[in-house]
This record gives structure tokens, sequence and C-alpha cells, in this order.
């Protein structure tokens, strides 16, 4: 399973390195409890809906009851707990999980369970937001980013949505099914540039592999 991912995202990663972070990832969810967050808070929409306003919250609340049945609530359980393991071990600034579901007639990444300050809920996956957009790139291409230098990467004319203006460097990883269809996507932020180290990214492929066994079923389907 694990060379099929790297093949598939176009990564390289010691498998020994990546065996030991899935090791330790099952020991912590063996004995970890975490809340599920239904709901939560999502900065205000700039004009036409292409960009968060940074800072400034909607009044309502995002409800993933809207999108999710209740029976979804152990497989929450369990990915927010993955997102616990992952700052735990890495320090990383913002950590969140999106699954791909159509919503309204439409492909979109859903964010099902995060760590750090409000973000988006929902991306749109077509070509037009995926030009300025890491995360529907990844979820069109299945392809992994690993950004050391968000601000290289972009005046190089690199696809990047930006949320919090802090973050110098992101890694998002997509998450596949047992066929290879891409199902969704992690995101990883942090505040420091060259973060993303070897060490770090096989963390980040363990969690995917783990992932990927507990998504939920979306009401659509």
């Amino acid at each position: 399973m694990l060379l099929s991912y790297l093949e598939n995202a176009q990564l390289s990663a010691e498998p020994k390195l990546v065996a030991n972070k899935q090791q330790a990832l099952q020991q912590y969810l063996n004995n970890a409890s975490a809340d599920v967050r239904w709901q939560y808070q999502v900065p205000e929409l700039g004009e036409g809906g292409a960009c968060s306003l940074f800072g400034h919250l909607q009044e309502q609340p995002f409800d993933l009851r809207e999108h999710l049945p209740s029976s979804s609530e152990a497989k929450l359980r369990k990915l927010q707990a993955i997102v616990d393991f992952v700052v735990q071990e890495s320090g990383v600034d913002w950590f969140g999980i999106y699954q791909s579901q159509h919503i309204e007639g439409q492909p979109r990444l859903l964010k099902l369970a995060y760590y750090g300050a409000p973000s988006r809920p929902l991306f749109p996956i077509n070509p037009d937001f995926a030009t300025t957009s890491n995360n529907v790139q990844v979820a069109l291409s299945g392809v992994a980013r690993v950004i050391n230098d968000v601000e290289d990467y972009v005046a190089n004319g690199g696809e990047y949505y930006t949320c919090d203006p802090k973050v110098k460097a992101e890694s998002c990883l997509p998450l596949y099914d047992e066929t290879g269809k891409v199902v969704g996507i992690i995101d990883a932020e942090a505040f420091t540039d060259k973060f993303f180290t070897p060490d770090q990214v096989a963390l980040l492929i363990a969690a995917c592999l783990e992932i990927s066994k507990h998504l939920p079923t979306s009401r659509q389907d």
C-alpha cells in the first residue's frame, strides 16, 4: 500500500520511517479519545467567494450535519484523533482533513476535522479554482505538493489559496481509496519555512494511509 501511495502521489519517503510513524499512530489511536466538531466558525468570503477574509468570521457556524449523517460520529472522532496526533508529533500550526464529496450537485472538498485557525469549509473542485488553490490542484491531479517556501512558490506562479498570511510552508497530500481514486486531501501549514523535512513528510504519509480507512459516507451517497 505504501509503495502504491508513493507512486500515485509522486512522493519519495523511507519505508521504514513511514512504518515507524504508522506504528506510533496506531498506538496513539488505541487509547485516544477525541471530540467531534460538528460545527465550526468559518471566515467571511471575499467578493465572488474566491477568497477568505482572514480575521472576519461569519456569524453562523458551518454545520457538518448538513452534509454527513449522524452515524458518521465514530469516524469523525477517529479523524480528529489523527489530527491531534499529527499536531502533537509535528508541531505544525494548522492541519486539516478534507473529503471529496458531491454537495449541491457539484464536487467539493469538505473539511471534516482540523486544528488551528478558522478556515474555509468547502472548496469547489474544478479547473478554474485549481488555478488559485493548491488544495484543489492536488484533489484534481492526485499529486502531492510539498512547499517549503510559500513566498517563493507564489512568486514563481504556483497555485496558492491564501487563508492565513502567516503561513510560510505548506504540504498538501492526496487521499486515495482502495482503487487508487482520489477521495480527499490533507493540508498542513507551518509559520516557518523549510518546515517539512523528510521526517515530517513521512508522518503525513502515515496519516494519509490511516485516514482513508475512516472517511464517512455523505448524505448524497
